[in-house]
């Protein structure tokens, strides 16, 4: 099985990594081929964190076909001994957890030919934080390779795009993310094919909405909703009802979570489930919790605007039947409902809809309280019944 099995719709970039690790493995050094700094970047659902891998483990390969196949395990598991990586779901990555990762990437690899370091959302980090990892970049150790992931180049500070070697992604097509559901997932066609679609070619998302049916019949709530508004008081009524969907859908992600990480840490500390805790330890999984209630928050937020997406493709699919444009919506199994409701209002009228959207998605992101945001957010979107 290749590295590169699991990922999809990115040709281009594929080819890119598999000859800077091929030029690697023979002792290249043509700066056309391999660099020790690389940017990835593409949207979100492109792919980028699980190229980000497909390249390590490819970078960290024997050679031997069994014991690279060790390799691809211990990547996806991230506990390589020549790994070392970086993610957060909280809102910045902090100065000291980048600290503690250009540490470890001076490094000598233990058992590859390379040691690398990466580090998923890396739009996150402050200017001082990325200061920290900009010295990183400059002199890096001979045999250690740096993978960043961001939405975009202009999402990093100007002196580390210098430093790097930027590869772009493009959104996989729908074709492409359900053939990857389906084989990958052992979903049917038909539901993996719907699910790219409403995903909008998000390959985590496309992945939840095909094995997850609480998650498809969240969505389609969601859109019953937004559908259902035909009154400020209704509108009111109806943000608190997404609000309470948005957490739903984010407990949902995090809880299954939360309980293998305490299950986890009990054990490292050497504790049998339902165990008392020693009073010298309860420091240490008071620390696990305070950064699952921080991820909870981040995720809540997540939630919310995985829901303003939802209503930006429903907007979208009906201000196209009132342009009278022919292609086929994203949310098909709802077609007749999009037919009413395009004959409910004007294209005029989605379309300050769908502006009250993006405006909602900037005011939750400098922290106006959700409610209040998705309240102003329908009071726009209700039409006459």
């Amino acid at each position: 099985m290749s590295v590169w099995d699991d990922l999809t719709g990115q040709p281009e970039a594929i080819a890119i990594f598999s000859a800077a690790a091929e030029a690697s493995a023979a002792g290249g050094s043509d700066d056309s081929s391999m660099t020790h700094s690389w940017l990835i970047t593409g949207p979100p659902g492109s792919g980028r964190s699980n190229l980000a891998y497909a390249f390590a483990a490819a970078l960290l390969s024997t050679g031997d076909p069994e014991a690279d196949e060790s390799v691809r395990r211990q990547v996806d598991a991230r506990s390589h001994p020549d790994l070392g990586s970086l993610s957060t779901d909280r809102v910045i990555i902090t100065v000291d957890e980048v600290r503690k990762l250009v540490a470890t990437s001076n490094y000598s690899p233990s058992v590859g030919r390379f040691r690398v370091m990466v580090i998923e959302d890396a739009d996150r980090m402050a200017e001082r934080t990325s200061n920290v990892l900009l010295k990183a970049l400059e002199e890096p150790p001979p045999r250690t390779v740096w993978i960043l992931c961001a939405p975009s180049e202009a999402d990093l500070l100007p002196t580390i795009r210098s430093r790097v070697r930027s590869v772009r992604l493009r959104v996989p097509s729908v074709e492409n993310v359900a053939d990857l559901i389906a084989r990958r997932d052992g979903v049917d066609l038909p539901t993996a094919t719907r699910a790219a679609r409403e995903a909008q070619s998000h390959i985590g998302m496309a992945h939840r909405l095909a094995t997850n049916e609480e998650a498809r019949a969240r969505r389609a709530e969601t859109l019953e909703i937004a559908l259902g508004v035909h009154s400020v008081s209704g509108a009111m009524l109806a943000a608190t009802r997404l609000l309470s969907l948005a957490g739903a859908d984010a407990s949902a992600l995090t809880a299954e979570r939360d309980a293998e990480e305490r299950e986890g840490a009990l054990r490292s500390l050497g504790i049998e489930p339902g165990g008392t805790i020693p009073p010298a330890l309860r420091a240490q999984l008071k620390n696990l919790e305070e950064d699952q209630k921080r991820r909870e928050k981040r995720s809540l937020r997540d939630g919310i605007d995985r829901i303003m997406v939802d209503l930006l493709s429903l907007y979208r699919d009906i201000l196209l039947l009132q342009l009278g444009v022919e292609t086929e919506p994203i949310n098909l199994s709802i077609y007749n409902k999009l037919v009413t409701a395009s004959e409910q209002s004007t294209a005029q009228e989605t379309l300050a809809t769908m502006d009250a959207i993006a405006t909602a998605r900037r005011r939750i992101e400098s922290n106006v309280t959700p409610a209040l945001a998705l309240e102003a957010m329908l009071v726009s979107a209700r039409r006459t019944a």
